[in-house]
């Protein structure tokens, strides 16, 4: 089974592109099944049909679903939770608030990867679609399995083992239903071996593609970057741009003679930040893209004859790799490039490349703001751009 997240700033077109995309692929004869993790579900709508918290077949090869995150911790959360909730209610906290506080920090949104890797195990569908959340609810949903296994091992690991000195002492006092059994143990740590499967799924680029959806405005394609650059940081591979909403060349209205040219200024942009990712686009409709109809004609403009489930790049524009000192080190191929051509600029946060005529953007990773160049070595075709912390070495000189 393929899998293909969109993701994007909020109000990109997110929805629109995954259903007209799960659409097409329905249309080549790919079973599909397109999924919506954000919050505020959209999908229904943009389909013009009733969906919910199971797949709903919606034409020839086409089902559709919107997770119900509340469903979905009852199935895979459950058990433990009953444990918890019924030590904290008879401590004196009301049923609800035990409820809420014996989830783990974003648990709730992880129940929508458990989906991913049900569909996955089921091998029931061809294609799964993905129409994630806005950029940072997404970039949070995808490191989701380190932060809840650090949260796991160093919270919960010393609950488990009071309760297995507690269990014994339970028994004689007759209370021992307030203290979670092994079964409920289990029942966590399978949930975290699911988590982990998820991720090795997702991170593999013959399973998994993210597809970053922006629309040619520049505060849109600055978030973009950003996002591409810590999915790179995550270790997944990103295989394309989607353009929407780009004012056709046939609209010659002079209202928007001004825009027009912003776009297309803005199109430069984006060749300028993605570099050899493919790039495609979908333009501005007359009317709102919702139904079957609107949506098969925006999958046409975006794909042409294109099959969407199939990997549309294999290379890496770059990649930030750490060793095990902690020392961050950007990496940028550059093949058929001549290393007196080029030029490194530098700012806080980005850091811009100048390869003969063309110029490239970097958006970087918070991690790396407050790091200073060690040093940049052309080598293979690649360029390495290593930092270091000189106030962290300052004071262990100390």
């Amino acid at each position: 089974m393929r899998v293909i997240v969109h993701t994007g700033k909020g109000g990109v077109g997110k929805t629109s592109i995954s259903a007209a995309t799960a659409l097409r692929c329905a249309e080549m004869g790919l079973k599909t099944i397109v999924i919506s993790t954000d919050t505020a579900h959209s999908l229904a709508d943009s389909l013009e049909a009733k969906i919910g918290p199971e797949p709903v077949q919606l034409a020839e090869n086409l089902w559709a679903q919107e997770v119900d995150a509340r469903y979905s911790m009852d199935k895979y959360w459950g058990l433990f939770q009953k444990y918890m909730i019924a030590l904290f209610s008879r401590n004196g906290v009301d049923d609800i608030v035990a409820e809420e506080v014996t989830i783990l920090p974003g648990l709730e949104e992880g129940a929508h990867l458990l989906w991913i890797n049900k569909y996955f195990n089921d091998n029931e569908y061809d294609v799964l679609i993905v129409d994630a959340a806005p950029t940072a609810e997404t970039l949070r949903l995808l490191s989701l399995p380190d932060v809840t296994r650090w949260w796991f091992e160093r919270i919960l690991g010393l609950t488990r083992g009071a309760a297995r000195i507690l269990r014994p002492i339970g028994r004689v006092l007759k209370n021992n239903d307030r203290i979670p059994d092994e079964a409920a143990w289990d029942q966590v740590q399978e949930l975290f071996k699911t988590l982990d499967h998820v991720r090795e799924l997702l991170a593999d680029p013959e399973v998994a593609s993210m597809r970053l959806v922006v629309n040619p405005e520049k505060m849109v394609i600055k978030e973009t970057q950003r996002t591409y650059t810590y999915l790179n940081l995550y270790g997944y591979a990103t295989d394309a741009i989607l353009c929407n909403r780009i004012i056709p060349d046939e609209v010659t209205d002079p209202y928007f003679a001004m825009a027009k040219d912003k776009q297309k200024e803005n199109m430069g942009l984006i060749q300028e930040a993605f570099g050899d990712l493919p790039l495609l686009k979908a333009p501005l409709f007359g009317t709102e893209v919702t139904g079957l109809e609107a949506l098969h004609k925006l999958g046409e403009a975006l794909y042409g004859d294109q099959n969407p489930a199939v990997r549309l790049f294999t290379g890496k524009t770059h990649s930030i790799e750490t060793d095990a000192d902690g020392v961050y080190t950007l990496v940028v191929p550059l093949p058929f490039a001549d290393k007196e051509d080029m030029d490194l600029y530098r700012s806080r946060d980005e850091i811009t490349l100048r390869v003969g005529p063309y110029r490239r953007n970097i958006v970087l990773p918070y991690a790396l703001w407050d790091l200073e160049i060690a040093d940049a070595k052309f080598d293979e075709s690649r360029l390495r751009i290593r930092f270091r912390d000189e106030r962290g070495e300052k004071q262990r000189a100390k």
